[in-house]
């Protein structure tokens, strides 16, 4: 009875002893035992007619029976077509996936990890869309100047369990987009429990013009969703004390130089970077523009938020009796 499994390393070896002594097809396969079809098609598939190497046909079997047994990612086209137009949409791999788990039950269930390796292996050209597609990541290099003096400043040590542990809505935190190129800049509120976000841009940098941006931003809020605002220890937030008496808040700061005790405000400041690059002069960048990103932001699911996005986490917490 015919054998039909693979060559082996050995029948390679021998196949290639035996045509080099000049026997023909016929009689090198009763030899190995193989029909002169399996022997024909060894060495077309390794382009040997003339030369047969038998370590190069080996190696190549190998790879072959590898890929061959090789997980496919994305099966589908559908499914590519999906993931690459959320990802132009600006979405993470892991909001993908439990969008795609959220609306489709086990039907389409795939990982993050899955859609990583598929961008990275079949579908390059959109790394671009991934929050970081740099292949180097570059240290930290800041600056530390002058302290600023901060009338009455509570250290973030003080801050309530409820702020903390995300127990209740309305605690904000507070931070300043620069430009080295301007004056004007963004300001960023983003509330913690919902990650909902405020964009104001400021003429300039001074703690006055903050303040304002600040209270405009929130003061339609019902008080319950306007409970604290955290900020780190830059001059722009000296006037911390208006923005309480003006919107009912109390004021917290982080430690000198952690502004990371602010995370969720700095991770906004990472979004807003997809837009506003390192360097954006925004007193070139309109009212309108910073709106369709704050409604970006907004409208965007979170992972943490079980994918709901921040718009409908915050509206809901705005909607109950206090």
């Amino acid at each position: 009875m015919m054998n039909y499994n693979h060559l082996n390393k050995h029948e390679r070896d021998k196949l290639s002893v035996l045509r080099g002594q000049g026997l023909k097809f016929r009689e090198i396969a009763e030899k190995l035992g193989r029909s002169p079809g399996t022997l024909s098609r060894e060495l077309k598939r390794n382009n040997s007619r003339i030369a047969y190497f038998p370590h190069k046909a080996q190696e190549k079997a190998e790879k072959r029976h590898r890929e061959c047994h090789r997980k496919k990612r994305l099966k589908t086209y559908a499914l590519r077509f999906d993931v690459e137009k959320m990802l132009i949409n600006g979405w993470s791999p892991e909001i993908i996936a439990g969008q795609l788990k959220r609306l489709n039950g086990d039907k389409r269930v795939i990982s993050h990890e899955s859609i990583y390796q598929w961008i990275y292996k079949e579908a390059p050209y959109l790394t671009g869309y991934l929050v970081r597609s740099r292949e180097k990541r570059y240290p930290r290099n800041y600056k530390r100047g002058k302290r600023i003096k901060i009338p009455n400043r509570i250290p973030i040590k003080e801050r309530p369990i409820e702020v903390s542990g995300r127990k209740e809505p309305g605690h904000w935190e507070s931070d300043l987009i620069t430009s080295v190129k301007s004056k004007p800049a963004l300001q960023v509120d983003a509330e913690r429990a919902s990650r909902y976000v405020r964009l104001s841009k400021v003429k300039d940098k001074t703690a006055v013009e903050n303040k304002e941006a600040i209270c405009f931003a929130l003061k339609d809020y019902p008080a319950h969703v306007k409970r604290s605002i955290t900020y780190d220890n830059g001059s722009e937030n000296t006037e911390h004390e208006a923005v309480n008496a003006r919107l009912g808040t109390r004021s917290y700061f982080c430690e000198p130089y952690h502004s990371w005790e602010k995370g969720t405000v700095e991770n906004t400041n990472g979004l807003i970077r997809r837009f506003f690059p390192k360097g954006t002069d925004f007193a070139k960048i309109s009212d309108e523009r910073i709106k369709e990103v704050e409604t970006w932001l907004n409208d965007r699911p979170r992972k943490c938020l079980g994918f709901k996005t921040p718009a409908e986490v915050f509206n809901a917490f705005v909607a109950l009796t206090p």
